[in-house]
């Protein structure tokens, strides 16, 4: 019962990752806000089905949660889930920003309303519910922020531009947040979850290698992303803020922040044609190869 009296907002709760984080954190004794809008994995309808059922089994395990339904992609909705557990349960101490959808299409393809729904979903749902929240937090001087990031957003991924911009503006988002709310003993994290969810089931599979990647994948549950979760919520990672965390499988990984790999001087500054003559022998040998960038990702995991 690690995380008893504490009350925690889950956004996308309903299914998958989310689902899975829910029902532990109720399973330690946290009481749970099951936010969900009960759309497709596009965005699209709205349904209070699922995040009731969720509600549901967490009290028939004896846990006490309450269900929202409000759209993470507005402050308004923001709002209005921060709400739902003040006055189901009088506080707010854990905020897990995990509600996405997905609209992948190449660059040259991708719609306005296809980078603006992902963009917003992602990157405004966990702004929106982390400015409600935050003021709360700060002023009872304790709780945890846990954000969801991507390799889509760390590393990149063919056809996500919108989907990776958001993870990794997250990353940033989740940064800044662990600074500004140091002072009031708040936390903030990210989580870059490997998992099978049916989101990740509508991506193509139309090449060898796309198949090969999905079927890694499958291998990966969504309740192996919930105990790193659970464990950032509660009081023993009080010290623990401002980290990117990979969780694939039964492996748990910490990731490096961006830091200088060489650096180059020049007494009267740099010119194209200076740049010309010394790139070659100095900063082109520690380029990454973009096809390489990801081989970290590519073998077997320890499932």
């Amino acid at each position: 019962m690690m995380l008893k009296d504490k009350v925690a907002v889950v956004t996308g709760a309903a299914r998958g990752i989310g689902r899975e984080i829910a029902l532990l954190l109720a399973q330690h004794g946290a009481r749970v806000v099951v936010n969900d809008y009960g759309g497709s994995e596009a965005g699209a309808g709205a349904s209070r089905g699922p995040a009731d059922e969720v509600v549901a089994e967490i009290q028939r395990a004896g846990g006490q949660a309450a269900a929202n339904y409000d759209s993470v992609a507005t402050m308004a909705g923001g709002q209005s889930i921060v709400r739902t557990a003040v006055d189901a349960f009088g506080r707010i101490d854990v905020v897990v920003n995990n509600a996405g959808i997905l609209r992948d299409r190449m660059i040259f393809n991708m719609t306005e309303e296809e980078w603006d729904a992902v963009i917003n979903t992602h990157l405004k749902g966990s702004f929106a519910v982390t400015r409600a929240a935050a003021p709360l937090m700060r002023e009872q001087k304790a709780g945890r922020f846990i954000n969801m990031t991507s390799t889509s957003g760390l590393i990149g991924n063919v056809g996500q531009a919108n989907y990776a911009a958001a993870k990794l503006g997250i990353v940033g988002l989740t940064r800044v947040t662990a600074l500004d709310m140091a002072r009031y003993n708040v936390t903030a994290n990210c989580v870059s979850p490997f998992a099978w969810t049916r989101m990740i089931g509508t991506i193509p599979t139309e090449t060898e290698a796309q198949k090969a990647r999905v079927e890694k994948i499958k291998k990966m549950s969504p309740a192996h992303i919930a105990p790193l979760v659970a464990f950032l919520a509660s009081d023993a990672a009080r010290e623990v803020s401002g980290q990117v965390f990979g969780v694939r499988g039964k492996e748990i990984m910490l990731f490096g922040h961006h830091r200088p790999v060489m650096r180059v001087h020049h007494a009267d500054g740099w010119t194209i044609e200076r740049l010309v003559e010394m790139f070659p022998g100095t900063l082109q040998h520690h380029l990454v190869p973009l096809e390489a960038s990801g081989q970290y990702f590519n073998y077997d995991p320890l499932v």
